[in-house]
C-alpha cells in the first residue's frame, strides 16, 4: 500500500508538473495559430487587392487600346481620303495637276500643268471627319502663303 500511495503521489506530482507545461504549450499553439491566421488573412487581402488592381488596370488598358485603335483608324481613314481626294467627284482641280506632299500640306496643285501652262501654284489641305480644323503648323503655313512670303530657289548639287 505504501508503494501505491507513493506511486499515486508521484503520478499526481507529475500531473501537477505537466499541467503548467501542457497549459503553456496549449497557449503557445493558440497564439501561433492566431498569428498564422492573421498572416494568412494579410496575404489573402494583399493578393485580392493585387488581383483587383490587375483586373481594373486590364479593363483600363482595354479601354485605352480600343480608344487608340479607333483614333488610329480615323487617322488612317483621313490619310486615305486625303490621297484619294483628287479622284472623288466634285474635286475642284484637275487630278493630274496635283502632287501629294502629306506634310505640312496635303497637295501642291500646279494649275495648268497637264496643259504645260502652269498658271498658279496652290497649297491644298484636304480635311475630312467630323471636326475638320487646321493644325497649328497648317495655320502658320496658310498665314505665310497669304502674306506672300513665297520665293523661288534652286539648288545645284
Amino acid at each position: 500500500m505504501e508503494q501505491t500511495i507513493a506511486d499515486t503521489s508521484n503520478v499526481l506530482a507529475m500531473q501537477a508538473f505537466d499541467e503548467p507545461l501542457s497549459m503553456a504549450f496549449l497557449v503557445f499553439l493558440l497564439v501561433a495559430a492566431f498569428l498564422f491566421l492573421l498572416a494568412g488573412l494579410a496575404i489573402g487581402f494583399r493578393q485580392g487587392r493585387n488581383r483587383e488592381r490587375a483586373e481594373w488596370e486590364g479593363h483600363k488598358m482595354e479601354g485605352i487600346i480600343k480608344s487608340r485603335l479607333k483614333q488610329s483608324r480615323a487617322v488612317l481613314g483621313g490619310l486615305v481620303s486625303e490621297q484619294l481626294a483628287p479622284l472623288l467627284p466634285g474635286f475642284p482641280f484637275d487630278p493630274g495637276d496635283c502632287r501629294f506632299i502629306g506634310k505640312p500640306v496635303d497637295f501642291i496643285v500646279f494649275r495648268g500643268m497637264n496643259e504645260k501652262q502652269i498658271s498658279e501654284v496652290i497649297f491644298l489641305e484636304v480635311k475630312s471627319g467630323k471636326h475638320p480644323a487646321l493644325s497649328d503648323q497648317e495655320k502658320r503655313l496658310k498665314e505665310t502663303v497669304l502674306a506672300g512670303k513665297i520665293r523661288w530657289a534652286e539648288y545645284k548639287a
